[in-house]
């Protein structure tokens, strides 16, 4: 009687940890399209994925909507600092352990870039820093589960997490490669804001979207496969 308990105690806990991640995906989302269609400049531009970055459209006295993007960045990755730590009682492999808590200190660190917009620069590029960091530690172990453990996700996630993880260390180890894709060749982290005139192709903006944008898509994928393989339990039991 106490197993069954405890069961039903487990599978009401990861549903509502599906629902918050869900719906923190929702906050992020909602938050980005609102404030890009929103989006213009003092100078009239619209936003432009290839050269403007997240940070822009967050920077209060620059970006009309900036509340918005900045709340749904907040509240949105809070949501999935939820999911992340409520799922660590599925886990039933090691590797589970270090890839949750990565992953929730990814979207707490996302959290911070909210908080603590552009105009609080030093605290905000620690924010995004940490953001890219983490994210790449969250696929390794993802990658080490899915290789050396028993993951219940679906099996297209590795590659996500594989496509995440490249995305993520090309943008924070790029400019070590003295290209010139920077001033100075300075981390791309630190180059957020450029002033006008820019190039069609910035790629700081882009590959930072591209990171982020991999991450989200990622973790819906995680979410849409953990709901199918809790259904999958029940159903069996």
């Amino acid at each position: 009687m106490t197993t069954k308990v405890e069961k039903i105690k487990i599978k009401g806990g990861s549903t509502l940890a599906i629902k918050f991640g869900f719906l923190g995906i929702f906050g992020l989302l909602i938050g980005i399209v609102m404030t890009v269609l929103g989006f213009d400049d003092v100078e009239s531009h619209r936003f432009n994925f290839l050269n403007h970055t997240l940070s822009e459209l967050g920077t209060y006295g620059h970006s009309s909507f900036a509340v918005i993007l900045n709340g749904g960045l907040f509240f949105g990755s809070l949501s999935l600092v939820f999911y992340c730590l409520s799922s660590l009682q599925q886990v039933m492999s090691f590797w589970g352990y270090p890839f949750f808590i990565s992953l929730a200190c990814t979207f707490l660190a996302l959290a911070s870039v909210g908080l603590f917009p552009v105009n609080v620069y030093h605290l905000h590029v620690l924010g995004l820093k940490w953001f890219f960091y983490l994210g790449s530690l969250s696929a390794i172990f993802y990658l080490a589960w899915v290789c050396l453990g028993k993951s219940y996700f679906g099996r297209w996630t590795g590659l996500l997490a594989l496509i995440v993880l490249c995305s993520m260390m090309t943008f924070l180890y790029a400019p070590q490669l003295d290209l010139g894709l920077t001033e100075g060749d300075r981390p791309f982290y630190q180059e957020m804001v450029l002033q006008l005139p820019r190039p069609s192709l910035w790629w700081p903006a882009l590959l930072e979207w591209i990171g982020l944008g991999s991450l989200l898509c990622w973790t819906t994928v995680l979410l849409f496969s953990q709901l199918h393989s809790n259904q999958e339990r029940t159903s069996q039991e």
